[in-house]
């Protein structure tokens, strides 16, 4: 299921006409819905329709997200309340279906994982969570639901029960990649926390993090955001670890699928070597950058970069000499 950015809503401006909200690509059934009581086939066939057609409107939505984003350069288009609206409306048949189908099925685990992930896009945390938690209590053994939950606590606390939840799924499924990376996540951004619920610094606590990174790079080796991700980490860490950080965008630099991600990397290189004072390397990582996207980033860091090198002048010029 596609992750729906609806946090950004309130950001954006709607340009155009948006395709009709009661639109369903995949439109739901409107013969007799099976009995409770019917068929495993029956039912799961049912359930597939819904995910289905919950995955139809979350690929349009984001769609329309997409194009708003690039029509609201151009000074076009409708007031973001209006977008909002028909997003709403867009996801209300898939809201019902679900509903519908978890009332006469209240013990399939799997809707209730579908749907509280459903109403998490929305921003709907409180159904999310009633949805995974009856969906644990149906399934103890689904390390999913534990990385669903963790991933809530970890934004509306507690913390140490994203802690608990996180250690879970992977116990359930140590195979699992992302488990690490949002265990990883957690850990470094709630460091107070993960101090003292280890009972470790806050230099160990960066430690454990990395650790989680490195474990989810290990299941995951080609994954090129998942690798730039791991390699920002080090810009939060105090005192900076420049050989470590270099080192970990060199290995996402080998992930690279083109030049702007490529010239991306670039641009970080010279970012962590200004810090110092590896003047003549930087020249080199800002030449290399050429797409006009990076304009912004690559002018600012060569201004920085001419501070740095005048102050740096200043410094190791001679002294004057003494009057005679």
């Amino acid at each position: 299921m596609t992750k729906l950015l609806f946090c950004l809503l309130g950001a954006l401006v709607a340009a155009g006409q948006l395709p009709a909200a009661t639109n369903l690509p995949v439109a739901l059934s409107n013969s007799p819905h099976p009995a409770a009581s019917g068929s495993a086939d029956s039912v799961e066939k049912e359930y597939k329709q819904i995910m289905e057609a919950d995955d139809a409107a979350q690929a349009e939505v984001d769609d329309w997200i997409r194009d708003n984003e690039a029509a609201a350069a151009k000074g076009a288009g409708v007031p973001s309340a209006e977008l909002k609206r028909r997003i709403r409306d867009r996801f209300t048949p898939i809201r019902a279906a679900y509903e519908d189908f978890i009332q006469r099925h209240p013990d399939h685990a799997h809707a209730r994982v579908a749907y509280g992930s459903f109403l998490n896009d929305l921003q709907d945390e409180e159904g999310a969570q009633e949805q995974w938690e009856k969906a644990l209590a149906l399934n103890p053994k689904d390390p999913a639901v534990y990385n669903n939950l963790a991933n809530l606590y970890g934004h509306v606390g507690p913390v140490k029960k994203a802690f608990d939840y996180y250690t879970k799924a992977i116990e359930l499924n140590p195979r699992e990649p992302v488990y690490y990376d949002n265990f990883g996540t957690t850990v470094f951004l709630f460091r107070q926390d993960a101090m003292a619920y280890y009972r470790i610094t806050e230099q160990q606590v960066f430690d454990k993090a990395l650790e989680l990174y490195s474990k989810a790079l290990k299941l995951d080796p080609t994954n090129f955001p998942l690798a730039s991700d791991v390699a920002q980490t080090y810009y939060g860490i105090k005192p900076l670890r420049l050989e470590d950080a270099l080192k970990a965008w060199t290995n996402t630099l080998a992930l690279a699928h083109d030049e702007i991600e490529r010239e991306g990397v670039y641009l970080h290189f010279a970012r962590l070597k200004l810090q110092a004072d590896r003047f003549p390397e930087v020249h080199a990582h800002l030449a290399a950058v050429t797409n006009e996207m990076y304009s912004v980033l690559k002018n600012r860091l060569s201004r920085n970069l001419d501070e740095q090198e005048h102050k740096s002048k200043e410094t190791n010029a001679p002294p004057a000499a003494l009057e005679k």
